[in-house]
């Protein structure tokens, strides 16, 4: 699930972790300590093949640890983890890297929050692997072809920590990546990398996966920290914070797969090279997804901050028909609002790029839709998955949502008054916000974009059904 929700909802308050006197001197001139990659560059993407952080996204090598090394994962480990947590995080910090499961909250921030005077509680990491958002498919690639960086990662980032040891929550369905992943861990374990004195650090981690059972909701962090502990997953109030209370009582943070694997490269190349990439505030690489009405659909690793046109051209192989033939864009993932032709010609593909244009950039999965799609039945279409999967506990969620998808497949036929756009536009609003997760803000928004862009076509429905109810 991506989280797709403004920080101020995630996080009520925060601050920075200790930074030493040199590398506060070096972030100086970093706004809030994320980084600004060089002013003069204009141009981003396409990404260079030697900066390319999965270097196996589509299997084409061995995925286990003897190709891992010979593409320079675990390079160099023992020297990271001999550093410390604050090279880590302070490296993190510098890189900009913001999350990658939706938020796109400060990494380095966030991990910072559990360097508090230890209460003699054990740390945890889960690393949130329930990829149930519909379009999104980048952590399932990083597992099946290069499981060893994310293994790798849970390491580093336990470390920046001071985790115990990280649980894996991965997907029920995802088998074989399961299925790699455990081999994995195996491997690393039998070389000792990872477990007691992990690559001989005095450092020790251990690494558990967990399967889900399929459940979209399990995707939030505190839903997901539930069932791991064995019980229903429906998500917590916050406060407090996982941070402060997450898996069994302990302090823990819970990171997307993307986020931890690109730790270990980010702690090696350094975060002034991470932050080269993108525009301020927007760093690095970044997996997307291109799925929909593309000749060519793909899970591609570039630059942040390209074109949304130029991603779909370059790697997609464009619009099926043409970008003419182009409908409307999902640029981050079911949960993102949608955005027509005429916005996607000059939308950036980042954080602040696609705030700029009503949107949200979520997970970086972008599904295409040409002019053969019906654009209100897509939607509803959406909505009825959000109404199946909302774990029930909030009333605007559980019934509002379940509103709202009765509206729309009425819709769909234009069986409606044009004066019930308006009640679906109140609804969503009343939706959006008013939950203890962000999953009723993932349904709300969808129809938000649909009404903002495409009111004229709901519109158009409704009066030819009133015209066929007359003449019949």
């Amino acid at each position: 699930m991506a989280a797709n929700v403004p920080v101020s909802r995630l996080f009520t308050s925060g601050r920075f972790g200790f930074l030493s006197p040199s590398v506060t001197k070096s972030l100086q001139i970093r706004e809030n300590s994320t980084g600004t990659p060089p002013p003069t560059k204009t141009k981003f993407g396409p990404l260079k093949d030697q900066d390319r952080i999965f270097t196996n996204l589509y299997g084409r090598h061995d995925w286990r640890l003897k190709g891992a090394l010979k593409r320079g994962d675990w390079y160099k480990t023992k020297e990271i983890l001999l550093k410390g947590p604050e090279y880590i995080i302070n490296e993190v910090k510098t890189s900009g890297l913001r999350g990658r499961g939706g938020a796109g909250f400060p990494t380095g921030m966030k991990w910072s929050f559990m360097n508090k005077p230890s209460d003699g509680r054990p740390k945890y990491l889960v690393v949130n692997a329930d990829e149930g958002e519909p379009g999104t498919c980048k952590d399932r690639e990083i597992m099946r072809h290069d499981p060893h960086k994310l293994v790798e990662g849970c390491l580093v980032a336990g470390r920046a920590m001071g985790a115990r040891a990280a649980y894996i929550y991965i997907r029920g369905e995802f088998y074989n990546e399961a299925s790699n992943m455990q081999l994995a861990i195996c491997e690393a374990y039998q070389a000792g990398l990872i477990g007691k004195n992990a690559c001989g650090s005095g450092y020790d981690f251990d690494v558990f996966m967990h399967r889900g059972a399929g459940a979209y909701i399990c995707g939030e962090e505190t839903a997901l920290i539930e069932s791991i502990e064995g019980k229903q997953g429906k998500p917590r109030l916050k406060p407090p914070f996982p941070a402060d209370v997450g898996v069994f009582g302990c302090p823990t943070t819970v990171s997307n797969v993307e986020t931890v694997a690109v730790a270990p490269t980010i702690c090696r190349r350094g975060g002034d090279w991470f932050v080269g990439f993108g525009r301020p505030r927007n760093s690095g690489t970044k997996l997307f997804n291109i799925s929909g009405h593309v000749n060519t659909p793909c899970t591609v690793e570039e630059e942040m901050s390209i074109p949304l046109k130029e991603l779909i051209e370059r790697h997609a192989g464009g619009v099926i028909g043409g970008w003419d033939n182009l409908l409307a864009v999902i640029p981050g993932g079911s949960s993102t609002p949608l955005i027509p032709k005429k916005v996607c010609e000059e939308a950036i593909m980042d954080f602040d790029g696609l705030v700029a244009v009503q949107t949200s950039l979520g997970t970086a999965a972008v599904i295409v839709m040409n002019k053969q799609t019906d654009i209100i039945k897509a939607i509803a279409r959406l909505i009825m998955f959000y109404k199946h999967e909302s774990c029930g506990q909030c009333t605007p969620c559980r019934e509002g949502i379940n509103w709202m998808n009765k509206m729309m497949y009425r819709f769909v036929e234009g069986n409606g008054q044009t004066g019930e756009i308006d009640m679906l536009w109140e609804l969503s609003k009343q939706i959006e916000g008013h939950t203890i997760c962000a999953l009723g803000d993932g349904a709300a928004w969808p129809v938000q974009g649909l009404i903002r862009h495409f009111r004229p076509e709901i519109e158009r429905r409704i009066n030819e059904f009133q015209k066929q109810k007359i003449t019949a």
